[in-house]
């Protein structure tokens, strides 16, 4: 616990000091990416501080090594799962007569630039930026989530996702999103958070890497929110509240597959050595 609560003292402290700063302070909008990068890397910045100078456990459960020979189906799960999800979105809000199929929405979102070739190039540079989301996953899914109920995946990861939930509230009161209902906006964007949890701990424990979480968490952002927003909102008939439950449903799908087959597990290398010190080798932390 000690661990734990330097960590979240840490994390909490810098980020929510942070956006006050430059909100309030400096006046800086939030939807600015740069301004974005202290938030982002707090939770990594907590957690090697922790592990380095609070608990001194190091670091062969970080997950760190790219594992991308062996573990190539994890990444290919990752940076095309959010436009399936995307897919399966729209999909259902045609179903539902919420949405009538067009994508003149995709084709207006960078002039002089097809629908087709803005979706490609957001695929291009989704793995570009996998290290600027590496500082959350670094952070959540790969220090506090391994901390929590470690008897228990499930439970660590509902409790892992309401904190990061909640660490991402005060960007609904500072311009970075908003809410026609703040209460209702609140509750159904945690809930989002619980399920984007499962998935993102779910590829960190089948890969035993921080890489494809963090693939993935770029995907969410880059691809999953962009494009679900562009095209059911632009047509004015949708709000945000109503474009994150329409997400939800088809990951709910995917979070039901994962839990229904066991699939969330602790990832192999929390609870004790890492493989190769447990052959006779010398851990190599700085690789994990």
């Amino acid at each position: 616990m000690k661990g734990v609560l330097a960590f979240l003292a840490i994390t909490f402290g810098t980020s929510w000091a942070w956006l006050l700063a430059a909100r309030l302070g400096l006046g800086l909008s939030l939807v600015n990416p740069l301004v974005q990068l202290p938030f982002g890397f707090a939770p990594a910045v907590a957690a090697i501080v922790v592990r380095r100078w609070v608990t001194r456990e190091g670091f062969h459960d970080a997950g760190l090594a790219l594992r991308f020979r062996s573990e190539w189906p994890s990444y290919l799960i990752a940076w095309l799962g959010p436009l399936t999800l995307v897919v399966a979105a729209v999909g259902l809000a045609a179903v539902l007569g919420s949405w009538s199929p067009e994508l003149t929405s995709l084709d207006d979102a960078v002039p002089g630039l097809p629908g087709w070739a803005f979706v490609a190039l957001l695929m291009t540079v989704v793995p570009l930026l996998t290290p600027l989301y590496w500082g959350e996953e670094f952070g959540w899914t790969s220090y506090l989530r391994l901390r929590l109920f470690v008897d228990n995946p499930l439970l660590s990861v509902i409790a892992t996702g309401l904190i990061w939930a909640i660490w991402h509230y005060p960007l609904a009161f500072f311009g970075y999103i908003e809410f026609t209902n703040v209460l209702l906006g609140l509750l159904v964007w945690t809930v989002s958070f619980l399920l984007q949890e499962i998935i993102l701990a779910w590829l960190r424990s089948r890969s035993d890497s921080i890489w494809p979480s963090s693939l993935a968490h770029a995907g969410n952002n880059m691809v999953l929110s962009l494009l679900a927003g562009l095209l059911l909102t632009g047509n004015g008939r949708l709000d945000e509240i109503a474009v994150m439950l329409l997400v939800a449903a088809p990951m709910a799908a995917g979070c039901a597959w994962i839990l229904a087959s066991r699939r969330l597990t602790t990832p192999r290398a929390v609870g004790g050595l890492p493989p190769r010190a447990e052959s006779g080798a010398q851990p190599e932390l700085a690789s994990r």
